[in-house]
């Protein structure tokens, strides 16, 4: 499955994901750094700042700045991941910035236009420090 993360909302985008990996599905998102948060930009970015500065650098928690890997943590966080079947599931998750050549098969589009405001996941990592 082949999912496009253009315009999607996180929450709503990853929900379904897991519950598709849980099934034993393979998944695919491509274009994560697209997929959106609602709400206030501000709130948004101070919230995955705390994130990033809860622990300690040298024993974590550790919280990537990526879009991909930030989209792939959400997942990774509605998985139960410390058991075996969870982890299988979460194996089976792959996610791109962008289209790769090597994906082919239909594209499920999930998102769509919204009249709130929202950020996308790009600009959040651009305030984490993350570098493209």
């Amino acid at each position: 499955m082949i999912i496009d993360a253009n315009k999607a909302v996180v929450g709503r985008l990853s929900s379904y994901v897991a519950k598709q990996l849980l099934k034993g599905e393979k998944v695919i998102i491509i274009n994560a750094e697209k997929a959106i948060i609602t709400g206030n930009k501000e709130d948004i970015i101070r919230e995955f700042e705390e994130k990033r500065a809860r622990g300690v650098p040298k024993y974590g928690p550790f919280f990537p700045r990526r879009p991909d890997l930030i989209l792939r943590r959400i997942i990774r966080g509605m998985l139960p991941y410390k058991k075996p079947h969870g982890l299988k599931a979460y194996k089976n998750l792959k996610v791109y910035m962008g289209t790769p050549d090597d994906v082919k098969g239909d594209v499920k589009k999930f998102g769509k236009e919204m009249k709130t405001r929202y950020t996308t996941l790009y600009d959040i990592s651009r305030k984490l420090g993350w570098s493209d």
